[in-house]
Parts: C-alpha cells; sequence; structure tokens
C-alpha cells in the first residue's frame, strides 16, 4: 500500500517540480504528426520516435535505448518505429514494463478543429491537439513519472523497468506479436502498466477491469457487373446501394441492439449511470434516444456493438443518375468479454452471408480481430494501483469496464503470463479521443504521473 515515508513525501515536490517541464516535451510531442497510416508522412513516426528515445534516455534511468522495428508477420514489411528502453532489477526488486504507443489518429475533417490539430492549445484548463491525450500523454505520465523516482531515489533506484512505446497502435498494431517475440527476454516483467484508458471522470481515478474485443472487416457487396442508367433500369435491377442499405439494417434490432445470431453478453453488474450523464459525456442531442436495452453501462462495457465506420460510394458532390455496381463498408464490432473476436466475426460474417438481399455477392477482406480483456484483481500490485491513484487523485480510484478495446493486451497476456496488468489513463469523458478538438485535462494530468510515480515507488521498495 501507499504509506507516508519520506521517500514518498518526496514524490509528491519531485512531480509538483518537473510538471512544467513535462507539459512542454508533452506539447513537442503532440506537434509531431506521428500518424502510421501509410497515406501520410512517415518520416513524422521516426521523428516522434527519436523524440521519445531522448526523452527516456534523459531520465537517467535505463541502461539502454533503441529505436526498433519488427517484421509484420506473413510478410517481408516491418513495422513502424517503437522505442524500447531497459534497465535490469537489482537488490531483488521487480521489473515494470511501462507500455504506451507515439503513433495518433489521422485527425479527419481539419475544419471541424477549433484550433490547429498540430498546434498545442492550452484553454479553461485543458491541452487540445492530436495525440494530447491518446496517448502521448500516456507516454509523458510515464517520462514524468520515472524522472520523479530517479531524483528521489538517485543510485539507490533498484527497481527493473522497461519502457516500451509503440509507433503503430492506432494503425493495428500489426507488428506486435512479433516484437513481444523478438524482445521477450527485454520485457519479460513482474507487473505491467498500460497508460492508454480513461478515468471515471476528471476528477475520479479508474483502473480498467474490463476490456470489448474488436472484429473488424471490409464488406463489399455487388450487384451489378457495370453501372447502369437509374432511369433505364431502375425499379428492375437492385443497386449495390440498396442491397448495402438493405444488407447492413439487418444487424440491429428496432431498439438499435445488436440482431446477430452467436454474438455473446456478459452478465456483470454496473455502476449508477444515468441518460443525463450519457447525453452530456457522448455529445447525444435532446431528441436522440440511446439504442440497446439494459443498463447504459452494460451496453458499453458488457455487451457487443455493430458500427459501420467507413464506406466508399459516390460522394454527393459527384452524384448522378447511376446504379451502382459495388459498394464497400468498413465494419467495427466491439465484442463482449467472454467471446473470443474470431467467433464473433464467424457470427457476423454467417448473418451477412444468410441475409444477403436479391442474391448479392459479398465479398469480405482485411479481417481484424482482437479479443476482449479481463482483469485479475486479486494481485498484490492491483491493490499498489489502487492505493496510489487514490492519494494521487485524492479520491477512491474505481474499477471500470471500457467500451473500446486495447486487443494487444491479450498478445501480452499469452507472452508474459506470469505478469500482473494494470490498466490506467488519463482521458476524461469529454477527451474526444479519436475526434476532432481531442484535448487533455491538465489537473488529470498532473494526478496521473503523481499517482504512477507513488506506484512506481512502492515497486522500488518491494522484494519479490
Amino acid at each position: 500500500m501507499t504509506s507516508e515515508t519520506p521517500r514518498n513525501s518526496a514524490v509528491h515536490d519531485s512531480v509538483a517540480a518537473g510538471i512544467p517541464t513535462a507539459l512542454a516535451d508533452l506539447g513537442a510531442l503532440v506537434r509531431i504528426p506521428s500518424i502510421a497510416w501509410p497515406a501520410f508522412d512517415q518520416t513524422a513516426l521516426e521523428r516522434s520516435a527519436d523524440a521519445v528515445a531522448a526523452l527516456a534516455t534523459s531520465t537517467g534511468v535505463f541502461d539502454r535505448v533503441d529505436v526498433t522495428r519488427s517484421r509484420i508477420p506473413g510478410t517481408d514489411e516491418f513495422g513502424q518505429p517503437a522505442v524500447l528502453a531497459t534497465r535490469a532489477a537489482r537488490n531483488g526488486r521487480p521489473t515494470v514494463l511501462l507500455y504506451a504507443h507515439h503513433d495518433v489518429q489521422p485527425t479527419g475533417d481539419d475544419d471541424l478543429w477549433e484550433t490547429p490539430p498540430f498546434e498545442p492549445t492550452v484553454r479553461e484548463g485543458r491541452l487540445y491537439g492530436r495525440g494530447a491525450a491518446d496517448d502521448k500523454a500516456g507516454v509523458m505520465v510515464h517520462i514524468a513519472a520515472l524522472r520523479a523516482l530517479k531524483e528521489i531515489a538517485g543510485d539507490d533506484l533498484s527497481l527493473g523497468v522497461a519502457l516500451f512505446i509503440e509507433g503503430e497502435e492506432e494503425y493495428g498494431s500489426r507488428s506486435f506479436g512479433q516484437f513481444l517475440s523478438d524482445n521477450a527476454d527485454a520485457l519479460r516483467s513482474d507487473v505491467i502498466v498500460v497508460a492508454d484508458s480513461g478515468n471515471w471522470d476528471a476528477e475520479t481515478p479508474a483502473l480498467t477491469v474490463s476490456l470489448r474485443g474488436n472484429a473488424r472487416f471490409t464488406l463489399t457487396v455487388r450487384t451489378l457487373d457495370h453501372a447502369s442508367h437509374s432511369g433505364m433500369f431502375g425499379g428492375a435491377v437492385p443497386d449495390a446501394f440498396m442491397a448495402t442499405v438493405k444488407l447492413l439494417a439487418t444487424l440491429w434490432d428496432d431498439d438499435g441492439a445488436v440482431a446477430v445470431d452467436g454474438l455473446l453478453e456478459r452478465d456483470a453488474e454496473t455502476p449508477p449511470y444515468d441518460e443525463a450523464t450519457l447525453r452530456d459525456e457522448a455529445g447525444l442531442p435532446d431528441g436522440v434516444s440511446p439504442v440497446g436495452r439494459g443498463s447504459i453501462l452494460s451496453r458499453i462495457w458488457n455487451k457487443p456493438s455493430i458500427t459501420i465506420t467507413g464506406i466508399d460510394a459516390t460522394s454527393v458532390e459527384a452524384a448522378s443518375n447511376t446504379l451502382a455496381p459495388e459498394i464497400s463498408v468498413v465494419i467495427s464490432a466491439r465484442v463482449a468479454p467472454g467471446q473470443r473476436a474470431e467467433e464473433a466475426y464467424a457470427a457476423i460474417e454467417t448473418h451477412l452471408r444468410a441475409h444477403a438481399p436479391f442474391g448479392a455477392q459479398l465479398t469480405f477482406t482485411d479481417v481484424d480481430c482482437g479479443d476482449p480483456f479481463l482483469v485479475d484483481t486479486s494481485g498484490w500490485a492491483v491493490e499498489a494501483a489502487r492505493a496510489a491513484l487514490s492519494v494521487g487523485y485524492g479520491v477512491d480510484a474505481v474499477d471500470v469496464g471500457i467500451g473500446g478495446s486495447i486487443p494487444f493486451i491479450a498478445d501480452l497476456i499469452e507472452q508474459f503470463p506470469g505478469a500482473q496488468i494494470l490498466v490506467t489513463g488519463i482521458e476524461d469523458p469529454h477527451t474526444r479521443a479519436h475526434s476532432p478538438n481531442e484535448s487533455l485535462h491538465l489537473a488529470t494530468f498532473r494526478r496521473a504521473v503523481l499517482s504512477e510515480a507513488l506506484l512506481l515507488e512502492n515497486l522500488d521498495s518491494r522484494t519479490i
């Protein structure tokens, strides 16, 4: 447990003194447009990785700091640059693996941003910019906490530390499993801290104990060999857009709940969370009703969902009186904890094939599956993390589920089955990660740094 000791008291002072530098470093990272998608400038990812490596070196903690890549399984390509920094444990202390990622989502429509996405801007207690929260703030929580620990422990620091900052989390972590295999000895640890989740709100810390999985794929619907005149043949010939709309509508029932046989739900209690809170945090306007059934948080944490996240079709600007021969859509499903993602994908594919209207031809490509995650909360590291969060925030930590997915956690569990995994974060319900005007609540950042520094100080005092 986190208790008041001379070193523990020094953590508070060291963290407070280091916050201005940490925020300046965060701003510098946000200025680098490190998007892993091939359509974007890939040299930005290299600059971002180099910047993170320099920050890791500056902590004075590590014996070795490298920027490295691993091969993408089944290809001759290598993944995006990751930072791996290590120091060996001493005097019987544990080793902790600290994870975050330095790549970010594309910005989307820049006109929807109130300030430029890669120009960090502070207003009303929040730092705005792409990656300001997800997940360059996670990177800087690790760096700032390590700086504080090194300052107070000096040469007496005995904790083993591996810092792994990934460069392609937003692009599917294509080389993640291979990276773990290639660097298994360097990454092997007793405790893993994944700083890529969220809190209950801006003041209340959370430990994420469940995550939904994901099954993402591209569906192509074809009904014609070529485009035809909608006036000449409309009414007799099914165009691909018509077939796609009818087919996609079968995925949900009239309440908006998923209507696919074979998708499972998890039966677990959820904390109170009312519709007014949902409307505020999600931006749901008056008059637009929520979808699904059951408690709101059960719909987000414990039930499957299906979202259409992209479509290739004629734009409004280019619309013509034409029957479209082929339409492609990206379908993103979230999988309830307790079900394998590949099993969920198979259920969705079976459903779509069974409901294809007018004999439409379906093609499934770019399938990407990641399993859900449930934390074993019985370990000593979970207790230590809860205590550190409660002290760092001044409010007791709560256990939460997350509707989003961090698929690589299943890879971590498989590669390091003996490690205790802690999923923490710096996002709050108004962060708008992945959306325009992403932001970081600055007070939350300070509390997150203090909490992690307290946790690391606790681990550095523990013998295993």
